[in-house]
């Protein structure tokens, strides 16, 4: 990568300021193809705790989904963000195209402010402990509703 990232990369943020001040690690950590993969790890974390807590979720879905986490259709994501004009189910329908096992469990029960709100904390954290910071946010399902705070 090159010092400052690259403007025209998913791996990279693109800023003027960053292309003069930042390394290519901070690039990165602001990039989209990390901001989307954290994304698709909280999805994860999210149906994990849902099937400890009971929901119909299986192992063969879970699996899908920790197989496909760095397989991000950028394409496919700008053309559904396009369609749905909202960022967050853009990318959950893409995650559901390349997971079509996992496709119905995929961000459920939670809102928007989910992913977006825990994006920035997930460097050491497991699904427990961001379940517990931002139980607020999730929604719909009498398990969830009724999980202890």
């Amino acid at each position: 990568m090159a010092a400052g990232g690259d403007h025209g990369s998913p791996d990279s943020y693109r800023s003027p300021l960053a292309s003069r001040y930042a390394s290519p690690e901070m690039c990165f950590v602001f990039s989209d193809r990390y901001k989307f993969r954290t994304w698709r790890q909280l999805w994860l974390w999210l149906a994990e705790a849902e099937q400890t807590l009971g929901l119909p979720i299986t192992d063969e879905q879970i699996q899908e989904m920790k197989s496909n986490l760095d397989n991000i259709d950028f394409k496919m994501a700008a053309e559904e963000e396009e369609r749905l004009r909202h960022d967050v189910m853009a990318h959950v329908h893409t995650f559901g195209h390349c997971c079509p096992q996992a496709a119905g469990i995929i961000h459920l029960g939670a809102t928007s402010c989910y992913v977006g709100d825990n994006t920035a904390c997930t460097a050491d954290h497991s699904w427990e402990t961001l379940l517990s910071l931002d139980s607020g946010s999730l929604h719909g399902s009498p398990e969830l509703e009724a999980c202890p705070r």
